[in-house]
């Protein structure tokens, strides 16, 4: 499992392909030549970068669905809507798709930020608009969210 870190601004070029930062690179050497998955994002106009074994682990999650609950079949349905498989280049640079580029509203600077098991894809623009309107309450949703935990163990939680 990674556990990645850090926040990069980089650039898109008129094809869509943005370089992974040599800080990523690093982070991820052990899983770079395996492959990504990148996705929309289910509560932001951004995508997700996965590493393809932790989006492995996480579609098992998905998979355990019983698929004759219909919210369930439309909740996989939405969840792997524009899914795409995704690899660097041999200059560490990755082609976003356009679909997913138009979806972010990403057109040239993007931010790219961790969020431990992956990596967010972020038009600038919007990333330092989210970042702006939720920091004045994030020590509140730091304590509802990690106030009641005590051992590191979420179970721990009120």
């Amino acid at each position: 499992m990674v556990n990645l870190f850090g926040v990069y601004e980089c650039s898109a070029d008129a094809k869509g392909r943005v370089m992974l930062p040599g800080a990523f690179k690093k982070q991820l050497t052990e899983v770079l030549k395996k492959g990504f998955v990148i996705k929309r994002s289910i509560f932001s106009k951004s995508l997700e970068l996965y590493p393809i074994g932790t989006w492995n682990e996480m579609v098992k999650d998905v998979n355990k669905l019983n698929r004759f609950v219909k919210k369930n079949v439309e909740f996989i349905r939405m969840f792997n809507y524009g899914v795409k498989s995704l690899d660097l280049d041999d200059n560490s640079r990755m082609l976003i798709p356009k679909d997913l580029m138009d979806f972010a509203g990403i057109k040239k600077d993007v931010v790219l930020a961790a969020a431990t098991d992956r990596i967010e894809l972020w038009d600038k623009r919007a990333y330092e608009k989210f970042v702006k309107e939720n920091s004045v309450d994030f020590d509140k949703l730091a304590e509802d969210v990690m106030g009641g935990i005590s051992s590191g163990n979420p179970d721990d939680a009120k």
